[in-house]
């Protein structure tokens, strides 16, 4: 049984803990708030562009520029993992890595070929161990500051957009959580090259007017494709990052709770201890008194 002394530094370090924890909750909380805003203000420009690139497309008919058609082929598969790069979120990170997990061994059963470009320190460290010889690339989040994810969206909407120009690869599919709610955030795979509108995108009420675009649909595609490809990637990072402050935060309020029940635990065993250890002393004061 753990002495009277070993008891007071458990109760004593589980309170530095809780203390810890409640303030990593209330950190998340404050930042949820403005990670929240950044990625529901994304979402109606995202949804827009999507729009606008579905009536092109349809406009343009079966041609179009290679980030819309393809190469032909579906042989080489690049996915691009997004994730954290901190943990104590709860199972954010892991939920998008189980995801990517499944993508690749259903790919591989169809005989395809797989890379890895991983976004996020996380999910290079879970994917690495067992998929160490697929990786392709990763890129570092850590020097972003005050969630200003734009640099990092284009830099990686280039390399992809230049690596499928090069032949690299034939379809390039993006896992990341896109956030619901606090209590609720979805593991989602979503196809960026080639470009694929959302189902929900909805048409443009153009009514029975004619429009006529200039210099051509191929050649607006052209240009407004790969702004598109970043405004997916930087949508995506902005959900990603609202995902996991609202894991990080329920994960920590979690973790203040259990230990102040651990506390309430320890704090009766320890009592208990001490009145046995004061009862044990009145019993040998009693007896040696009834010696003499």
């Amino acid at each position: 049984m753990p002495s009277l002394k070993d008891l007071k530094n458990r109760i004593s370090s589980v309170k530095s803990t809780r203390k810890i924890t409640k303030a990593m909750q209330m950190v998340a909380a404050a930042k949820l708030k403005r990670a929240q805003e950044a990625a529901t203000a994304s979402r109606p420009y995202a949804e827009r562009m999507a729009s606008v690139l579905a009536n092109l497309s349809a406009s343009a008919g079966a041609g179009g520029p290679k980030l819309l058609t393809g190469t032909g082929s579906e042989d080489t598969h690049l996915i691009v993992v997004l994730t954290a790069e901190r943990g104590l979120a709860g199972g954010f990170n892991t939920y998008v890595v189980k995801l990517a997990k499944q993508k690749i061994g259903e790919l591989r059963a169809e005989g395809k070929t797989v890379k890895l470009l991983t976004v996020g320190k996380k999910g290079r460290e879970q994917l690495s161990r067992e998929y160490g010889d697929l990786f392709v690339g990763h890129a570092d989040l850590s020097g972003v500051k005050g969630g200003d994810f734009s640099e990092s969206a284009i830099s990686l909407g280039k390399k992809l957009t230049k690596d499928f120009e090069a032949g690299e690869f034939d379809v390039a599919t993006l896992i990341y959580s896109q956030f619901k709610n606090v209590l609720s955030q979805v593991p989602t795979a979503q196809q960026m090259i080639p470009a694929s509108m959302p189902a929900e995108a909805e048409d443009a009420k153009v009514g029975n007017a004619l429009y006529i675009y200039e210099p051509s649909e191929e050649g607006i595609l052209e240009t407004l494709l790969p702004r598109y490809i970043n405004t997916q990637i930087l949508s995506a990072m902005l959900e990603s990052a609202a995902g996991e402050q609202a894991s990080r935060m329920t994960a920590m309020d979690n973790a203040t709770n259990n230990a102040g029940e651990m506390i309430d635990s320890l704090s009766l065993q320890y009592n208990r201890a001490r009145q046995a250890q004061i009862t044990k002393e009145l019993i040998e004061i009693i007896s040696g008194a009834e010696a003499l």
